[in-house]
């Protein structure tokens, strides 16, 4: 009997060590631009959108963010813009730094709150 505990307990500190190894694998943390820039793996960036952006000829995103320290950094995604990207207030951008540009596989598009207070000109408030 106490041999079914002392596997039963090693199997289930197994499992914990195995989940906790596949969890930490597949975080992807919040990074300045600056250790963006070090390329240590895949990271999420946050800053604000500078200009329009465009398309390159292998259709291509590309764009800039400022983060609040007034650090540029240029963005190459591979798709399609989002839909709300020009009224988007921020981006986060999940990829890696490679060659120069951050390469991002997905574009997070944060907008302007529907529940922020509006001016006069809206007539209305919270």
């Amino acid at each position: 009997m106490r041999l079914s505990y002392i596997l039963g307990g090693l199997v289930i500190i197994a499992a914990l060590v195995f989940g906790v190894s596949a969890l930490g694998k597949s975080l992807t943390p919040y990074v300045t631009f600056a250790e963006a820039r070090s390329g240590r793996g895949p990271v999420q960036v946050h800053g604000y959108i500078d200009g329009k952006g465009s398309y390159d000829a292998e259709n291509n995103f590309h764009f800039t963010l400022v983060d609040d320290r007034g650090d540029r950094m240029e963005i190459v995604y591979k798709g399609l813009k989002p839909a709300n990207f020009d009224q988007a207030t921020g981006v986060v951008a999940v990829g890696q730094y490679q060659n120069g540009v951050f390469q991002a596989k997905q574009l997070l598009v944060k907008c302007p709150s529907k529940y922020q207070e509006q001016g006069p000109a809206g007539g209305q408030s919270k």
